[in-house]
């Protein structure tokens, strides 16, 4: 079996790339993994993700599980398609993946599944193994500026801030005139400096704002910001990046409980490349080269991270989420 998609660039052992092919095969006597595709899934996003969950195999003397998950960066809410996946898979199955990209063209991403190629689908591969599954995940971004009260939201729509256009209020907090940005310069701008929300424990969690409603002066993201909610504008460095990248190695790997790596994939934020810039990149890669402690190593730059290991709530945006196996 065979399950891919599009990226905003490609991660292996040896660097960064754009425009290429990156692969990791899995398999052999530990290791026991079904897969799924599916398709329309902006129809019904939730009962997509619970469609593509199903593929995990209930293979005895296989505990420990994982479901990786591939999903269309530009379908609208995508916390829905974890919801969907959780209520197949419950609390004790743990989920990681990324949202597919398209070279920040923000058009229209795809997916694979066997020899089919596909557009708005979600793409799952349930993965039973001997040996323990690790997942880490860290973003790196910090606060900036005073916090704004999310006063009107809709799914993945934000109307209001502060009860004045969403689209308005964030220009301004990036001291930009409304009236001086082309709608096609927004996603660059907009990349660079997410929208952070406060989580239970503590968590913080980003959105990463794909498009404007230049008419309404709307907001538009890759999951939803709630109504009532304070967030505010983030805002990152090279170092706090690094020091992240280090952090979701670091709790990747002990989740192995002291086995060695067969190998790791990477899911990394578009955004966080342009933070790190070329060196930067580099170093990040020789960081995960470093935690893989030689083993093999892929992954992509994506458009959304999906890290569910506790709670319903799995999507990250402007963060590196890890699957290290063992």
């Amino acid at each position: 079996p065979m399950i891919g998609c599009t990226t905003a660039g490609e991660i292996a052992r040896y660097g960064p790339r754009d425009g290429s092919v990156v692969v990791a095969a899995l398999g052999g006597d530990g290791f026991v993994i079904g897969t799924a595709a599916a398709a329309g899934a902006l129809a019904d996003l939730r009962g997509a993700g619970a469609r593509a969950a199903h593929c995990l195999p209930a293979a005895a003397g296989h505990p420990h599980r994982v479901v990786l998950l591939l999903t269309d960066g530009l379908a609208s809410d995508q916390d829905e398609i974890i919801r969907g996946a959780y209520s197949v898979l419950g609390a004790g199955v743990p989920m990681v993946g990324g949202c597919a990209g398209d070279g920040l063209k923000m058009t229209r991403t795809f997916q694979f599944h066997g020899d089919r190629v596909l557009t708005d689908s979600v793409i799952a591969a349930g993965i039973a193994s001997t040996g323990p599954l690790g997942i880490g995940a860290q973003h790196g971004w910090r606060a900036a500026g005073e916090p704004m009260l999310v006063t009107g939201s809709s799914p993945n729509r934000v109307d209001s801030l502060d009860n004045r256009p969403a689209l308005d209020v964030f220009l301004e907090r990036l001291g930009t005139e409304p009236g001086q940005l082309r709608p096609e310069d927004l996603p660059a701008l907009a990349l660079m400096h997410p929208i952070g929300l406060g989580r239970h424990r503590g968590e913080e969690q980003m959105r990463f704002i794909t498009s404007a409603d230049f008419t309404q002066r709307a907001l538009f993201s890759t999951a939803q910001v709630p109504q009532g909610s304070l967030v505010w504008l983030m805002e990152a460095d090279t170092s706090a990046v690094l020091a992240a990248t280090t952090t979701a190695c670091d709790a990747s790997v002990a989740a192995l409980g002291g086995s060695t790596p067969l190998g790791m994939l990477a899911f990394d934020c578009v955004a966080r490349r342009g933070v790190l810039g070329e060196e930067g990149i580099k170093k990040e890669i020789q960081s995960l080269a470093d935690a893989a402690g030689g083993a093999p190593l892929a992954g992509f730059y994506s458009y959304g991270e999906i890290a569910r290991t506790h709670g319903m709530r799995g999507l990250h945006n402007y963060t590196l989420a890890i699957l290290s196996v063992a």
